[in-house]
């Protein structure tokens, strides 16, 4: 068998997410894009279809399948509709990645349920003063009374106003390590009802518009220990093993907005006509995606690698992998839409191809769960470099 071939569940779920995107979300990508609004039917759809969940244990509501399962899934979607894979990509890799991995089984119990449903799960480490430095986060949980108060801000965080719960990293005090007192962090699950718990407006963004951002707000929360996402001070361990998680799908996400590029693109050429032949005729247009496309491919090969059975599913350290797929990934993404537009001409440059669309919503897969720069600092630490 070779080692990237896909197995037959892992091409059932790729088939059903691929007649999701093409016969459903596909058709209303542009709308959610032109309004920023959320795609709450195309994530109804995919709670009922299991793709929610199915990262998930069999007896908590999930599917029971591996993470290739899931990319591949979401590389259909993106496509599509960068905003709904966007959306799943958190509730997914991050939340359901972090129940699995951290939760206790009474926290899966209680929360799996519902994650597998619909029930949004959201991620929230960024703060004003925090972004590729994640020790600088100053949100705060003190312990008092059997409870936790946690007082602080989070920004930038991916479908606020739309979870049910979040995972917040806060500080829980300070240790002494060799002599220096740092800071101790610890993650909790939030409800997004809790008493002092707010959310801003969101963020009119660039791109992304139907993922929607903004910030949270806690005054004097209240959460109990039963709450708490792994062991004390354990918060930064949670955080970022979740990161290595979300970042082999960002780099999905990429990938996909990028092969979605290219399939709308030999559309166009195809039909297009100049100097009476179509531009597909061409030699630049053809030795151009030629290019495109053995680039897009090299970076799914980065993908499967990170995601494969060996490296994600058997429990293998895979910083490494993960930090290179998202930055060849992103990288490729954006050259490739960059290319196809160009091809487009100035039908690019208007809504009514859904280019342009796919040109503004690949950015953010540079810069979100860590810029290119973060990737090449993990990646260059992982090689030996000091």
């Amino acid at each position: 068998m070779n080692f990237f071939e896909l197995t037959d569940e892992q091409k059932d779920m790729q088939a059903l997410m691929r007649d999701y995107a093409q016969n459903k979300f596909k058709e209303r990508a542009a709308e959610f894009d032109k309004n920023s609004t959320f795609p709450q039917v195309n994530i109804d759809e995919l709670a009922e279809a299991g793709l929610l969940g199915c990262t998930a244990p069999e007896e908590y509501g999930g599917l029971g399948l591996d993470y290739m399962s899931f990319i591949v899934g979401l590389e259909e979607i993106a496509k599509v509709c960068g905003s709904t894979a966007g959306i799943v990509s958190v509730h997914v890799s991050i939340g359901v990645t972090a129940m699995n991995y951290f939760a206790t089984e009474a926290q899966k119990k209680k929360y799996l349920p519902g994650m597998c449903a619909g029930k949004l799960m959201g991620f929230a480490l960024t703060e004003p003063d925090a972004g590729t430095d994640a020790a600088g986060v100053k949100t705060t949980a003190v312990k008092k009374d059997g409870k936790y108060i946690l007082n602080g801000q989070k920004t930038f965080i991916s479908t606020a106003g739309h979870n049910e719960n979040y995972i917040i990293v806060a500080i829980t005090g300070t240790n002494v390590v060799n002599g220096k007192e740092r800071k101790e962090y610890s993650t909790f699950i939030v409800n997004k009802d809790a008493p002092g718990f707010s959310i801003s407006k969101p963020y009119h963004k660039m791109g992304m518009r139907g993922f929607v951002t903004a910030d949270l707000f806690l005054d004097d929360v209240e959460v109990s220990e039963e709450d708490m996402l792994g062991a004390q001070g354990d918060g930064l361990k949670v955080a970022l093993g979740c990161l290595d998680s979300g970042r082999i799908s960002i780099a999905t996400q990429a990938l996909g907005i990028a092969q979605g590029a290219i399939d709308e693109t030999i559309n166009y050429v195809n039909q297009r006509k100049q100097f009476n032949k179509t531009i597909a005729s061409f030699q630049n247009t053809q030795f151009t995606l030629a290019s495109m496309q053995t680039k897009v491919d090299a970076a799914r090969l980065l993908v499967y690698r990170a995601a494969a059975a060996m490296l994600k599913d058997q429990g293998a350290k895979y910083s490494k992998e993960a930090a290179m797929a998202k930055y060849y990934c992103s990288d490729v993404a954006n050259e490739v839409v960059r290319t196809c537009l160009q091809l487009f001409g100035g039908y690019g440059y208007i809504d009514e191809f859904p280019i342009e669309r796919m040109y503004r919503d690949a950015k953010i897969t540079e810069i979100y769960e860590g810029t290119s720069e973060a990737q090449k600092m993990v990646i260059a630490k992982a090689i030996g470099l000091k």
